[in-house]
Order: structure tokens, then sequence, then C-alpha cells
């Protein structure tokens, strides 16, 4: 199976997370999920400890590297309950339609 990787991701986020933000777990977790949700055609059900031990790094800094994403607003994640597995759906805010902008006060823009 062929994963298709948007252009952007390449020449600009993965310097951003991983240069300007020193965060390059963010940018294995950012790829991996988007790799997933592009094979399930859909958001990702995953626990921290099976998402680290996808990519290769700690459980503790796969969290960290979902942490940043969602402040990035580049991923969004989304739980049944508190005790829930997350279920993470990869944003392509670059992209027309890939999320809305959202404004100071986090309500969706146009």
């Amino acid at each position: 199976m062929t994963i298709a990787i948007d252009r952007y991701v390449i020449d600009v986020l993965m310097r951003d997370l991983v240069a300007h933000d020193r965060r390059p777990v963010s940018f294995l977790v950012y790829l991996w999920l988007a790799a997933e949700q592009q094979e399930k055609k859909g958001a990702v059900q995953i626990s921290y400890r099976e998402l680290a031990e996808n990519i290769g790094v700690s459980k503790s800094a796969a969290q960290a590297g979902v942490g940043w994403l969602v402040r990035r607003r580049l991923v969004a994640v989304s739980k049944a309950s508190v005790t829930a597995t997350p279920c993470y759906e990869v944003l392509s805010p670059w992209r027309k339609g890939g999320k809305a902008e959202r404004t100071k006060s986090g309500r969706a823009r146009g």
C-alpha cells in the first residue's frame, strides 16, 4: 500500500516542528497518525502506550508530542469518556477545508 504525503508536511511542517519548535517527536506522531488515518479512512483510536510503541518512543514522549500537536491545532482529540481511549483526527489547516480557523474565543470562523 502507498501512503500519500502532502508536500507541505515535508517542506514546511517538518522544519517547523523539528528545527523551530524543537519537537521532533511531534513530527513523528503527526506523520504516523496521518498515515494511519489515511489507511483507515477516518480518525485513529489508539492509546498512548500503543502510539509510543508504533513510533519507537517513550509513552511520555508520545503524550508530549500529542499535546504539542493539539496546541498547534494540527491534531484534534476526542474521547467518549474521561477514561476512554483517545480518538485522533489529523488536521491540515494549510489546505482549504483542512479545518476551520478558530478565533481567540475558541469559536470556529468561517
